[in-house]
């Protein structure tokens, strides 16, 4: 397919080598990358230096040195995010061109030139609620109508359902909306008979049947939302910009009844700016993809981003579970950028409702990025690009590993040191120097929201603001506690051939019994009571130190039953507690699903 624009490229000095779209310098992306890994590798490097004076302190016995192997393959993600926070920070508020240093390709968008490029808005979906689909999908199209741009897209319902009863309202509301229609020949339906490929198989799909009839896609899930605004300026960033691939803004939460969703996504909402901020500094070209809500150039996509069917049986062979971050790497081998635009602009989805959902997302993501063991030796990927698969590798192989290591802390405790020459008080620091850098994408959010003028305002008011932060941040550990025991668990029932399936999810809020939730995590509380239990009979001091990181085991049965409960969720919806800015100035395409 042939481009339907054309633009001049921009600018560059003579002797200055860039990236595809000439706005960024490769020199100072070189320069950014060491910086950030000059800082990542002392920082590892010292932490490790340290831990392996605490655990070897008396000699070294076979635990100690599975703590200390524990703890090095753990810290990488925390230290990385660290740096990303505290990079991000500074550039949202210590210099005045932050954003124009992270992307310098935004300023595009606000131009007001008519779009030429035509661009199909797709949504996928496998045995999915079609009522509650089509309604995000209507609002979106209202949205981009209301820009006056509406001409120049089309919007296709891309079925993997396998389920009848499902397929035959997914038809009904499509002929219901097409008859609604004013212009019905833009709403397209197709549904497949095979979910060969899971969704990247869907889109891969879409390109070869009508991708050719189209310059751009905007991928959509069933639970995603985005303003025509939000379209509209990415669409005008890659029609000004040809050498732009991919292009993914910010994806926030939307407002949930769900305890759980709301808690969660009012951490992940404060907490993904400043990291993401951090991280688009120095990636720049090389971004993520995260499959959704992000607007993709079809015809390289469709020539380049071609997913390898991996060799051996599921698991880990097979059609590849996580396609978005291959097919950025892919994208980028091409030759094109894929950016994000680290902004909250009008792009939202919907977080899952209840521990146990949340935990089923995180056991496919798992699954997935545990494939990438086999791409990492794709011939022709860039190194950024290498590093970002063994970076989504390394994510989900610290999990087993802390869970490890918070196992094998009684078993330091019995082997016999003197405990008043074992140096605690070093331990006790690199302890909460660990907690503070987990913890510090959140707290740089909330540095960011506190240091921007109205931005306590937007979340209600300082207090309810501050409010939220504190049952986020006790929430996290207690999720976090466990989720790492599940997919620990998982990963060694990968080892085995347990495998999960991408389908339906349910994503309204709903209430989850204490049967259910003892059936669930009963193993997470023996884990818990085990550890916990060895740990009050050796060392109540340790015990107490450790809570943080364990009382979520101990938790996890009542944690689940009553984060999912609908008094919670109608008590922190009333009192306005963790919620995000979207329900104190709620936009039109939020205000469209309610009504």
């Amino acid at each position: 397919m042939t481009e339907h624009v054309r633009v001049a490229p921009p600018f560059t000095p003579v002797g200055v080598e860039t990236t595809p779209t000439g706005v960024q310098s490769t020199r100072v992306l070189r320069r950014r990358r060491f910086l950030v890994l000059f800082l990542n590798a002392v920082t590892y490097i010292a932490m490790l230096a340290v831990m392996a004076a605490i655990v070897g302190a008396h000699g070294w016995t076979m635990v100690d040195m599975a703590l200390l192997a524990c703890f090095a393959v753990a810290a990488p993600w925390t230290v990385l995010g660290f740096w990303n926070a505290v990079i991000g920070l500074w550039l949202l508020h210590g210099r005045r061109d932050g954003l124009a240093a992270v992307v310098p390709f935004a300023a595009a968008g606000n131009a007001k030139e008519p779009l030429r490029l035509r661009t199909a808005v797709v949504m996928t979906l496998r045995n999915e609620d079609p009522a509650r689909a089509f309604r995000r999908l209507k609002a979106v199209k209202d949205s981009i109508e209301a820009t006056g741009e509406g001409e120049r897209f089309a919007y296709f319902v891309l079925s993997d359902t396998s389920k009848p009863e499902v397929a035959a309202a997914e038809e009904a509301a499509v002929a219901a909306w097409r008859a609604q229609s004013a212009d019905p020949e833009r709403i397209v339906y197709r549904r497949r008979a095979e979910n060969t490929g899971f969704k990247a198989g869907n889109i891969r799909d879409f390109c070869e049947t009508y991708g050719r009839d189209f310059d751009l896609m905007a991928p959509l899930d069933a639970d995603s939302l985005m303003s025509g605004e939000a379209i509209v300026r990415l669409v005008r960033m890659m029609q000004h910009h040809p050498r732009l691939g991919i292009l993914q803004s910010l994806v926030v939460g939307a407002p949930s009844k769900s305890a759980f969703a709301r808690i969660f996504q009012f951490g992940m909402r404060h907490g993904m700016r400043a990291y993401t901020f951090g991280q688009a500094w120095w990636v720049g070209d090389c971004g993520p993809f995260w499959g959704h809500n992000a607007v993709v150039r079809i015809a390289p996509f469709a020539e380049h981003c071609h997913l390898p069917v991996l060799p051996g049986r599921p698991p880990l062979g097979g059609h590849v579970m996580s396609h978005d971050q291959v097919e950025a790497t892919l994208m980028r081998k091409a030759g094109y950028e894929v950016c994000v635009l680290p902004e909250e602009n009008g792009s939202w989805e919907e977080n899952p409702p209840t521990v146990f959902e949340f935990s089923s997302r995180d056991l496919r993501w798992c699954q997935g990025n545990m494939q990438y063991w086999k791409l990492l030796d794709l011939p022709g990927l860039l190194p950024m690009s290498r590093f970002q698969l063994a970076w989504a590798i390394l994510m989900f192989l610290g999990v087993p590993a802390m869970t490890l290591g918070i196992a094998l802390l009684p078993l330091k405790l019995l082997d016999g040191e003197d405990a008043a020459a074992f140096p605690a008080g070093l331990a006790i620091g690199l302890y909460l120097t660990f907690l503070v850098m987990y913890l510090s994408p959140k707290l740089a959010g909330l540095a960011d929201i506190l240091l921007t003028p109205g931005g306590v305002a937007r979340y209600g008011g300082r207090l309810r603001f501050l409010a939220g932060a504190a049952i986020e941040i006790v929430f996290s550990f207690l999720l976090g506690a466990i989720t790492t025991f599940r997919i620990a668990v998982f990963m060694l029932g990968l080892l085995f051939g347990r495998s999960v399936v991408w389908n339906g999810q349910a994503r309204d809020a709903h209430g989850v019994s204490w049967s259910a939730a003892a059936r669930g995590l009963w193993p997470v509380f023996l884990f818990g009571a085990a550890v916990c239990g060895a740990l009050a009979y050796l060392s109540p001091a340790v015990l107490a130190w450790s809570l943080p990181l364990t009382l979520g085991y101990l938790l996890a049965v009542p944690f689940a039953v009553i984060t999912a409960s609908p008094a919670l969720g109608d008590f922190l919806l009333v009192h306005r507690l963790c919620a995000i800015p979207e329900e104190f100035e709620m936009p039109p395409e939020i205000a469209a699903l309610r009504s």
